[in-house]
């Protein structure tokens, strides 16, 4: 179960609830000041692909710093030290720049609303309305365990009941999106993510004092857990044992690649953000932007997981009460004076909000443009499916706030989130990268790729894993192993079935497969855009190679 300990309530006061409330008028301000921009289904779903790269950047990033990460993040790096990292440096960094430089010239020159809208055009209808399927129902599921987590988090903190924390975010969040759409959904993105980088930095900046610094802090969690857990690769040759389960293969191919990749350049959620950029050139830099800040938010959540293993060294242990879950909470109950105490709260419900918001926006855009103007209403005019896309919000938020509950069967919210990804994420990533640099990869190839892949995830999961056929320390490991898994019989099925079917004609194929062009990936870049520092390679390998550089000082 998602918990925290008893006994954790925060000392807030006055000052506390009265950022909390400036924070909620403001972010419903935004939304009511972006639905003058909503005139059409396109200004609801994809802001009218308008927007600067450095908002969708920032908004990129945001979405995806869910509290779900923050606590997730920080209970790794208490329970496992430095090897948290390797959720940003190795399992996010490079997946973001290939989605830059490599595919989102083919999303958006493609001109396409979603992801699955992408596989309607590269192989057939049945392949698009699985696809469309499988990310909804993946969305609320998502949606669902931040809210969930959000309101375990404040009934500890705040003292608030479950249902009330459940209802009072969800409203909020309905709220913006439906009035405001995704612009709204992503300004206030930019928001969270200077408010969420507020809660974080008073935290680690006061708990490294606490601790004596960076020096004091190694010093005493190496007398306590020893050098390798302030390294990043120690004892993962394979066969070596280690509290995370994994080995250095696992970790490059099963986080590294097949998790990472999947998730980064599939996910809708992110990718949606993108899509709604102003231009080619924009829309390339969007991850490319978000790369960097996200980048150096790896010590923001692993320090304060670092410092919870020293100043609370019973967290985690059986009979103390304490999971590593509560290593952010705790610090902010020990470490922050009020005011300061405040902006933490707030950051830590704006990154739940950004999380959820992120799941639901992209969710209504699926369920409407790929579910229902496709297969169920087709044909009518815009407004009609601008009304249905705000109705369709309510039914996400309600939905999500019933699958809230099934996060409660996992122990590790990162955890649950990775095996999401390995069962939806992964499937799609094989068939999108066949897909686009394959021309051969037949129409049929595409479905029956991602029905071989989540059954394979799933199968390895809950079958091999789960009743002990196959020997796996952890979750994390066996997540791992299961994104491994869909990826090799996911490619290995659309391979077969290629042999056996007829492809796609070339002609249409054009802008979709690698080594085609179409005129959206000619389209000259903006003035301005073809400065030298706004050249997305650049800005892509300088990611690369300091993400690897970061890695140095944590490898010995």
């Amino acid at each position: 179960m998602i918990t925290l300990a008893a006994g954790l309530r925060l000392p807030t006061n006055g000052l506390d609830y009265a950022i909390l409330a400036i924070y909620f008028v403001v972010v419903l301000g935004i939304g009511f000041a972006a639905r003058r921009s909503v005139k059409t289904s396109l200004d609801f779903f994809l802001s009218g692909r308008s927007l600067p790269a450095w908002v969708t950047g920032l908004a990129f990033v945001a979405a995806n710093l869910g509290a779900t990460e923050i606590l997730g993040m920080a209970a790794t790096g208490a329970q496992y030290g430095v090897a948290v990292v390797h959720w940003y440096w190795i399992g996010a960094i490079p997946a973001m720049v290939f989605l830059g430089l490599v595919m989102m010239p083919f999303y958006y020159g493609s001109r396409v609303r979603s992801v699955p809208e992408f596989l309607l055009q590269r192989f057939d209808k049945s392949a698009h309305l699985l696809s469309s399927v499988l990310f909804a129902f993946a969305a609320i599921l998502i949606a669902g365990v931040n809210l969930y987590a959000l309101s375990i988090v404040v009934e500890a903190l705040l003292g608030w009941p479950q249902w009330v924390a459940i209802v009072v975010a969800g409203l909020f969040v309905l709220a913006y999106i439906t009035v405001g759409g995704l612009s709204s959904a992503i300004y206030n993105e930019v928001l969270q993510f200077f408010v969420i980088l507020a809660a974080l930095i008073p935290i680690c900046v006061i708990g490294l004092k606490r601790v004596g610094g960076w020096d004091g802090l190694s010093a005493s969690l190496e007398k306590s857990h020893g050098h390798s857990f302030l390294t990043a690769w120690d004892n993962t040759g394979i066969g070596e044992p280690n509290a995370l389960g994994a080995n250095w293969l696992t970790i490059i191919l099963g986080l590294g690649f097949v998790l990472s990749f999947g998730y980064w350049t599939t996910n809708f959620a992110e990718v949606q953000r993108a899509l709604s950029a102003k231009n080619l050139s924009a829309a390339q830099r969007t991850p490319l932007i978000a790369a960097y800040p996200k980048m150096f938010i790896a010590f923001l959540v692993m320090i304060p997981g670092l410092v919870a293993a020293v100043v609370v060294p019973q967290i985690g242990h059986d009979g103390s009460g304490l999971t590593y879950n509560d290593a952010i909470p705790l610090l902010m109950r020990d470490l922050l004076p009020n005011g300061v105490l405040g902006i933490a709260v707030t950051g830590l419900l704006a990154a739940f909000m950004a999380g959820m918001a992120a799941n639901v926006s992209s969710f209504n855009t699926v369920f409407t443009s790929d579910i229902w103007a496709k297969y169920v209403r087709p044909g009518r005019e815009d407004r009609y499916y601008l009304r249905f896309g705000r109705m369709v919000t309510a039914v996400g938020v309600l939905c999500s706030i019933g699958t809230a509950f099934l996060a409660a069967t996992f122990n590790n919210i990162m955890g649950y989130l990775q095996t999401l990804f390995s069962f939806f994420n992964v499937p799609m990533f094989v068939v999108f990268i066949i897909g686009m640099f394959w021309k051969r990869a037949s129409m049929k190839s595409g479905v029956w790729g991602l029905v071989a892949g989540t059954t394979a995830a799933m199968v390895n999961y809950f079958w091999i894993y789960k009743q002990g056929i196959i020997a796996i320390p952890t979750d994390q490991g066996a997540n791992f192993v299961s994104a491994i898994v869909a990826f090799v019989v996911g490619a290995v099925v659309m391979v077969a079935v290629t042999l056996f079917t007829e492809p796609k004609p070339e002609a249409e194929l054009a802008g979709l497969v690698y080594g085609t062009r179409s005129p959206g990936l000619e389209e000259p870049p903006a003035k301005g855009d073809d400065a030298w520092y706004r050249k997305p390679a650049l800005l892509g390998w300088g990611a690369i190679i300091l993400a690897a550089l970061c890695y140095v000082p944590y490898s010995f």
